[in-house]
C-alpha cells in the first residue's frame, strides 16, 4: 500500500517515518512539510538517513491522494480540515491529533476551546478510537481512525481492567502522570528547552487537562457508567516515555488473584503489553527504561489494604505506543496486516 505522512516533520512525523520505512506491506511516498519543503528528510530526522532518500512536499489534498492510506500528524484542530475529504475520497485515514477521538461534539468546545460543536458529528460517529486492545472488533476495514493521545493511552491501559471488571466504584479515582520532554513536539515552549527542563519535575495543566476527557470516555464506556477522573500530569526531565499511576479506592477489600485476573482476561492474548508485577529482579513494576523505543505497554498493581486502594501502573513511550506505533498498529489491523508489521523491535538494556 502507498502511504502519505501528512505532517511529517514533527517528532510523531519522524516516528512514523522510521516505523514505516521497515514496514514489509507499504511504501511510504510522500511526506509534507511546509517548513521544509524540497529538503531531505534525513536532515531533518537525521537517524534516518541511509534508510531513504524522500524529500519534504507542500502539503495537498492533491498529493495525499496519490496515498492509498494518510498519517496525519498535525496539530489539534489542524486534521478536521483534512479528514472530510481524504475519507470521501476512500482512502484509510489515520489522525493522530484530537480532532476525532471524543464522540461527543459538544466535547470540544469545553476540553478544546473550539468556538464551536464538532463540525462533522457523523464522523465522529464512524471514527474508531484506535486503542487496539479496547477496540480490536471495530477496527477491521475502519477508514478513519482517531489514534489516541499519549497520557491518555497510558491511563486507560493502567486502569481498565479495573473499569472492565466492574473494580472502579463510585470513589474517586486520581490519575498520576509523568511525562518526557518529546511530548511537547519539536517545537515546544521555552519551558521545554534544556535549560528549564533539566533537574525538573513540574505539574503542568494540573487540573482541566485536555486529555481527561479520553479517559473518562473510555473508562465509562468500559464500566457501563459515568467515570469521572481527578488527572494530573507532570513534566519530568527525560526525553521520552510515560509513566501513569491511578489510584482507584473501593469500598471492599481486593483480593491480588481478582486483580491478575483482570488484567491476564484483557492483556493476557495481546502482543504489546506485559503485565509486571514482581517481587525480585530489576523491573518490579512498570518502568519506562524497558520499553523506549518500543510499541510495548508495561501495566502493574499494588493494594494498599490499609486504604482499600489499588494502584494501577503503566509505562510506554510516548513517541511510538504514544503516538506513531499506536497508529500503525491500528492500521494494521484495519487493513489485514499482521498487527505487529513494523513494529518488532525489542527494547535495549541497558539504556
Amino acid at each position: 500500500m502507498k502511504v502519505c505522512i501528512i505532517g511529517a516533520s514533527g517528532f510523531t512525523g519522524g516516528e512514523l517515518l522510521r516505523i514505516l520505512l521497515s514496514h514489509s506491506g507499504v511504501e511510504v511516498v510522500c511526506a509534507t512539510s511546509r517548513k521544509f519543503k524540497g529538503e531531505y528528510v534525513y536532515r531533518v530526522h537525521p537517524n534516518l538517513r541511509g534508510f531513504t532518500n524522500l524529500k519534504f512536499v507542500e502539503p495537498s489534498i492533491d498529493v495525499a491522494l496519490k496515498a492509498d492510506a494518510v498519517f496525519l500528524a498535525l496539530p489539534h484542530g489542524e486534521s478536521v480540515k483534512w479528514v472530510p475529504q481524504l475519507y470521501e475520497h476512500g482512502l484509510y485515514v489515520v489522525d493522530l491529533s484530537a480532532d476525532f477521538r471524543l464522540k461527543d461534539p459538544n466535547a470540544y468546545v469545553e476540553w478544546y476551546r473550539w468556538p464551536q460543536p464538532h463540525p462533522y458529528p457523523d464522523l465522529l460517529k464512524r471514527a474508531v478510537y484506535g486503542l487496539p486492545e479496547l477496540h480490536r472488533e471495530e477496527l477491521p476495514g475502519a477508514k478513519l481512525i482517531a489514534s489516541p493521545g499519549c497520557t491518555a493511552t497510558a491511563s486507560i491501559m493502567a486502569l481498565a481492567p479495573l473499569a472492565k471488571e466492574g473494580l472502579i466504584d463510585s470513589g474517586p479515582i486520581v490519575v498520576d502522570v509523568k511525562m518526557g520532554s518529546s511530548g511537547a513536539g519539536a517545537e515546544g515552549s521555552v519551558l521545554d528547552m534544556h535549560s528549564h527542563r533539566t533537574y525538573v519535575i513540574r505539574p503542568y495543566e494540573p487540573v482541566h487537562h485536555r486529555h481527561t476527557a479520553e479517559v473518562e470516555q473510555e473508562l465509562t464506556r468500559l464500566a457501563g457508567r459515568e467515570v469521572k477522573v481527578a488527572y494530573t500530569p507532570h513534566a519530568v526531565d527525560v526525553v521520552r516515555g510515560i509513566l501513569s499511576t491511578g489510584h482507584v479506592f473501593t469500598e471492599k477489600d481486593v483480593e491480588e488473584p481478582s486483580l491478575w485476573k483482570a488484567y491476564r482476561s484483557l492483556y493476557g492474548d495481546s502482543k504489546f503489553v506485559r503485565i509486571v508485577k514482581d517481587k525480585i529482579g530489576l523491573a518490579r513494576y512498570p518502568n519506562i527504561k524497558y520499553i523506549l523505543g518500543t510499541n510495548i505497554v508495561d501495566v502493574g498493581f499494588e493494594i494498599d489494604r490499609r486504604m482499600r486502594r489499588i494502584v494501577a501502573f503503566a509505562a510506554l513511550d510516548n513517541l511510538v505506543r504514544g503516538a506513531g506505533g499506536q497508529a500503525v498498529q491500528a492500521f494494521n489491523i484495519a487493513v489485514g496486516f499482521p498487527e505487529d508489521e513494523g513494529l518488532r523491535y525489542i527494547p535495549p538494556h541497558p539504556i
